[in-house]
């Protein structure tokens, strides 16, 4: 069993920056590919980023987050720059445990996930 909880999100203004933090409980995460996604209301969960070796990103946010994972707090964060009023929605961490060398961009391949946090950017 992994346990995921999100941290960091909150209010900002367009233009700003915030840093979403993943922390991971139960086994160590550092083998298998970890991801953020985010869900709009009334929107379907969209890949945001992952991470394993290498980083992979969404063309909506390439260039303005990073995604990065410090193996020995078991943690992975989002680092979000250049936030736009479309940004907004409720951010989730999930790690994919089943098959860990494949980094994927579907939901449906990730097996445990956070209970999200809520960024919200006003224009």
């Amino acid at each position: 069993q992994v346990q995921l909880v999100e941290s960091g999100g909150g209010l900002v203004q367009a233009g700003d920056s915030l840093t979403l933090s993943c922390s991971a409980s139960g086994r160590s995460i550092s083998g298998y590919t970890m991801a953020w996604f985010r869900q709009a209301p009334g929107k379907e969960r969209e890949f945001v980023a992952a991470i394993r070796l290498n980083q992979y990103y969404a063309d909506s946010v390439e260039d303005r987050f990073v995604i990065s994972r410090d193996n020995a707090k078991n943690t992975v964060y989002l680092q979000m720059n250049s936030l736009r009023s479309e940004d907004t929605a409720e951010y989730l961490c999930a790690a994919n445990t089943r098959n860990p060398v494949i980094v994927d961009r579907l939901a449906s391949a990730y097996d445990y996930w956070g209970q999200g946090t809520q960024v919200t950017v006003s224009a």
